[in-house]
C-alpha cells in the first residue's frame, strides 16, 4: 500500500502520527494508498522551518525569487503528463479537465513570475518643503492554505506562489482525499531551487486545520471549501489575529434569454453543469429559463444529458468522470431523492448507472431537474455534482431578483443577443464573477477571483491583484534629510547589487 507523508524543509517527513486516512481511485473504487494525518507537533514542526527559512526568504530579491518561480513554471510544463495522471488518480476527473485545471494553475505561477513590478510602491517628492513620502508592500511571514478536494492543483496554487513569490513561506494542507498532487508540486518547486522550508505539506484533517488557526506563528490564512467550514475557519483565524480570505459554497445561476442562440447556451451549460461531475465551485447548477423558453431548453437539454459519456477518467471517450468517494456519492444520490420528494420533476435520472469493468466506481450519470422551486433544498443548497435544475421565471427582472435573493453569489452567467440585457445584469446582480455567454466566469490569473455574500468571508479576492494585497503589508515612509557632502562619483555601469 503507497503511503502518502508530509513534506517539510524540502523532504519527505513521516511525523509523529499513527492516524492515516484512505485514498481511493474513483473509478475503481479501490483504496491505492494511505495518507498520514498530521498531528499539531507535525503542524508547528513545519512553521518553525518556515519561520527560519522566512528570515532568509524575504530578503531575497523580488527578481531573484522570480528566476525560481519562472524555472518552476518550466518544470510544471515538463512533468505535465505525470500531474494530470496523479490528479485523475485520486480524483477522477476526466485527463483533459483535469490538464486544463493544472493549466490555469499554472497561469497563476506565470503571473507570480512579474512580482517585481507589483510590488512597486508609490513615491511622491515634496509632501512638504524637502519631505518626500513613499509606500512599500513587505511580506507577512508565515502563511498557510487549506485547500479542498476538487482542485487538487489549481486551487492549491492560487495561493502558494503569489505567497511566495511576495517573500512569504508557506503551510499547505491538502484534502486528505487527493494530496499527492500537491506533495509533488511541493518537490517541483525545490527542484528549481526553491530553499527548504519555503514551502511545506502538512497532510492531515480537522486537528491539522485548528493548529493552523491557533498557530501565532501563521500569520494569513487562505481556504476554500463550503460555507460552514468557510465562517468557521474565519471566524477562528480573525479571533487569532490573522488576516483570512476563506472562499465558502455556491448556487451559480445561468440566465437563459429567450432570445439568446440556444445551441450556444444549451452547450454551455452541459460543460458548466456536469463538467468534473459538477465538483466545481463554480459549476452552473442552476438553469434559469426566462419566459416560455422553458420547454425548449428541458428538451434540448435532456438529450445532450441522456447522451453524455460517463467513464473513467483516463479513457478518452470519457466527457464524465465519477464522484470522488463512495460517501459523496451516496450524498448526491440523496439529494436527487430528495428532489423528487420536494416535487420537482426528474427529467434526466442518472442513478442508476452501471459501467461494466468499473461496477464499483463512485459513478453517478447527469441528472436534470424541471420545475424546480426556490422553496426547494435541492434549489437553496449546493449540492455538487452532476444536477442541473431548472428554474422558471416570468421575465428578465425576476431572473435578477431569483438570484439577488439567494444566499451564496459566487458565479453567474446570462446568455443573450441583447446589449442592454447583458449590461444591465453585470450591473445589477449581486454575485462576485459574472459571464454575458460566457458558462463559466473564472477569472483569468491577472484578474482576481471571488464571490459576494456567503461564498467569500474576508476582504481580499484570490490571486491577480488582490492576491498580492492579501500577501503583503502595507507600510509608508516620510523622510526629510539634512543637507551633507555628496559621495565620490563612480564610472561603472550601475547594476542590481
Amino acid at each position: 500500500m503507497n503511503l502518502i507523508q508530509h513534506y517539510i524543509n524540502g523532504k519527505i517527513y513521516k511525523g509523529s502520527s499513527s492516524r492515516k486516512g484512505k485514498v481511493f481511485n474513483p473509478a475503481t473504487g479501490a483504496q491505492e494508498s494511505e495518507v498520514i494525518l498530521g498531528t499539531k507537533s507535525d503542524l508547528d514542526h513545519a512553521v518553525e522551518n518556515a519561520k527560519q527559512a522566512f528570515e532568509k526568504w524575504s530578503q531575497v530579491t523580488p527578481l531573484q525569487r522570480a528566476r525560481i518561480i519562472f524555472k518552476y513554471k518550466e518544470l510544471i510544463e515538463k512533468n505535465y503528463d505525470e500531474l494530470t495522471k496523479l490528479i485523475v488518480s485520486e480524483h477522477g476527473k476526466v485527463y483533459e479537465d483535469a490538464k486544463g485545471s493544472l493549466t490555469r494553475g499554472l497561469e497563476i505561477v506565470e503571473f507570480a513570475c512579474g512580482i517585481p513590478q507589483m510590488l512597486k510602491g508609490e513615491f511622491t517628492e515634496n509632501v512638504g518643503t524637502n519631505i518626500d513620502s513613499w509606500s512599500m508592500r513587505q511580506p507577512l511571514g508565515v502563511c498557510a492554505g487549506i485547500t479542498p478536494f476538487n482542485f487538487p492543483a489549481m486551487v492549491p496554487m492560487w495561493m502558494f506562489p503569489m505567497a511566495i513569490a511576495c517573500g512569504n513561506t508557506f503551510i499547505l494542507k491538502p484534502s486528505e482525499k487527493d494530496p499527492s498532487c500537491s506533495i509533488r508540486l511541493a518537490q517541483l518547486f525545490s527542484e528549481a531551487g526553491l530553499p527548504d522550508g519555503v514551502l511545506n505539506v502538512v497532510n492531515g484533517d480537522k486537528e491539522v486545520v485548528d493548529s493552523i488557526l491557533t498557530n501565532k506563528d501563521i500569520k494569513a490564512v487562505s481556504f476554500v471549501g463550503s460555507t460552514p467550514i468557510a465562517k468557521y475557519i474565519y471566524e477562528n483565524a480573525a479571533k487569532n489575529e490573522k488576516r483570512v480570505q476563506a472562499l465558502g459554497g455556491a448556487k451559480n445561476h445561468c440566465v437563459v434569454m429567450p432570445d439568446c442562440d440556444m445551441d450556444q447556451a444549451v452547450n454551455g451549460l452541459m460543460g458548466a453543469a456536469y463538467g468534473s461531475a459538477g465538483e466545481r465551485c463554480m459549476a452552473q447548477s442552476v438553469a434559469v429559463a426566462v419566459g416560455g423558453i422553458g420547454d425548449k431548453l428541458v428538451e434540448k437539454l435532456s438529450k445532450k444529458v441522456e447522451a453524455l459519456k460517463v467513464g473513467p477518467g483516463l479513457d478518452k471517450n470519457s466527457e464524465m468522470g465519477p464522484l470522488v468517494t463512495k460517501e459523496h456519492l451516496e450524498k448526491v444520490k440523496g439529494y436527487v431523492d430528495l428532489g423528487v420528494k420536494e416535487g420537482a420533476k426528474l427529467v434526466v435520472d442518472g442513478r442508476n448507472i452501471k459501467l461494466q469493468g468499473y461496477e464499483n466506481g463512485f459513478f453517478i450519470g447527469g441528472c436534470l431537474f424541471d420545475n424546480v422551486k426556490k422553496n426547494m433544498r435541492i434549489y437553496n443548497e449546493e449540492i455538487f455534482g452532476p444536477v442541473l435544475s431548472v428554474v422558471r421565471v416570468k421575465d428578465f427582472n425576476d431572473a435578477i431578483q431569483l438570484i439577488n435573493d439567494h444566499e451564496f453569489g459566487n458565479g453567474t452567467s446570462v446568455y443573450t443577443r441583447d446589449g442592454d440585457v447583458g449590461r444591465t445584469f453585470a450591473n445589477k446582480i449581486k454575485v462576485g464573477m459574472v459571464g454575458i455567454n460566457i458558462p463559466i466566469p473564472v477569472p483569468v490569473a491577472f484578474h482576481s477571483f471571488g464571490g459576494w455574500k456567503r461564498s467569500l468571508f474576508g476582504d481580499l479576492h484570490m490571486h491577480g491583484p488582490e492576491g498580492v494585497k492579501f500577501y503583503t503589508k502595507l507600510k509608508t515612509i516620510t523622510s526629510r534629510w539634512p543637507s551633507g557632502i555628496g559621495s565620490d562619483p563612480e564610472f561603472v555601469m550601475p547594476t542590481m547589487k
